[in-house]
């Protein structure tokens, strides 16, 4: 079984930037994607960005240019760098990793950082 935990949220002004990490522990056959959800109040969750095993991105439009995802596989730890926030980057921000454990593919969420932003 596979567990997360995230840190790195809290309240920052606009313009302003955090770090949010996410790590994995858990005695399991391999790791495959790993990405980063939001859900803000009233909304549904939404993807911000993942990252497979080889490095390869994928970011919502809203945050590109804004955003990196970044991994470390020695670690089992994903990150999320998360520069000129805006008011509308204000929601709780779920660590996603998806790992392969015989039989089957699975996946687990993190139990969600707030990250708010401030005007």
């Amino acid at each position: 079984q596979l567990q997360l935990v995230e840190s790195g949220g809290g309240l920052v002004q606009a313009g302003g930037s955090l770090r949010l990490s996410c790590a994995a522990s858990g005695s399991i056959f391999s790791y495959n994607a790993m990405g980063w959800y939001r859900q803000a109040p009233g909304k549904q969750r939404e993807l911000v960005a993942t990252i497979d095993t080889g490095g390869s991105t994928n970011y919502a439009d809203s945050v590109k240019g804004r955003f990196t995802i970044s991994r470390d596989n020695a670690k089992n730890t994903v990150y999320l760098q998360m520069n000129s926030l805006k008011p509308e980057d204000t929601a709780v921000y779920y660590c996603n990793v998806k790992y392969y454990n015989p039989p089957g593919d699975l996946e687990v969420w993190g139990q969600g950082t707030l990250v708010t932003v401030s005007s």
